[in-house]
């Protein structure tokens, strides 16, 4: 019940938060500045935020308020991650805001399904959720199109390398990777999916445009 209340709060600001403009970030930071310091990010993420390696994120697009939590968070400890541990240490409170604003405002790279034998799945599941098992519609938070939504800090999805999403879902089911901030219900609904569902819906959202 928590969970589907916690969807149903976020859908009713999803369409509130993508009418802001990209020109106004929600983060108070330098998308010029952020540029200058993004040389060591471009080794894993690329020049322009999208990466060359699966298993490393696309950030280009992704929304300021969540890159700027992400990263607080790997510097805290409160997410693990050896690499990206080590790289948010050396980062200041205005480092992070200013790389935040700077990577939302370049474009998504468009990509295609990764497994086409698996849309209808992942499209019902992303649209629908799974009355059966209490799932949610990913789309409730995350928006029809994986915009994701800025102010409450829910990223954006679309575009995103399958392997890397799906290795997130797999992360929140096991417990070994917790959500960051007060609402934490990616675990719940990560433990809810078939590793089939994992593959299907990781697939689709790679193919948002």
């Amino acid at each position: 019940m928590k969970i589907k209340l916690a969807a149903f709060l976020a859908l009713a600001v999803v369409s509130l938060a993508a009418t802001a403009s990209r020109a106004e970030s929600l983060v108070n930071g330098s998308a010029e500045a952020g540029k200058a310091k993004s040389l060591t990010c471009a080794a894993c993420h690329g020049a322009e935020g999208n990466s060359a390696n699966p298993l490393w994120p696309n950030i280009a697009g992704q929304n300021a308020p969540y890159l700027h939590t992400q990263l607080m968070a790997f510097k805290s400890g409160q997410r693990q991650n050896a690499l990206m541990s080590s790289q948010a240490m050396m980062l200041s409170d205005q480092d992070m805001a200013d790389l935040a604003v700077h990577y939302e405002r370049l474009p998504i790279a468009a990509q295609s399904v990764a497994d086409a034998d698996l849309i209808a799945r992942g499209e019902a599941l992303y649209r629908g959720g799974d009355k059966a098992k209490g799932t949610p519609a990913c789309l409730a938070c995350h928006g029809p199109t994986g915009r994701g939504n800025p102010a409450a800090k829910y990223p954006a999805l679309k575009g995103q390398h399958a392997t890397y999403t799906a290795l997130q879902l797999r992360a929140y089911a096991d417990g070994s990777r917790v959500s960051v901030g007060k609402v934490k219900m990616m675990g719940a609904i990560a433990a809810r999916l078939s590793q089939e569902d994992i593959e299907a819906v990781a697939s689709y959202i790679q193919g948002l445009k």
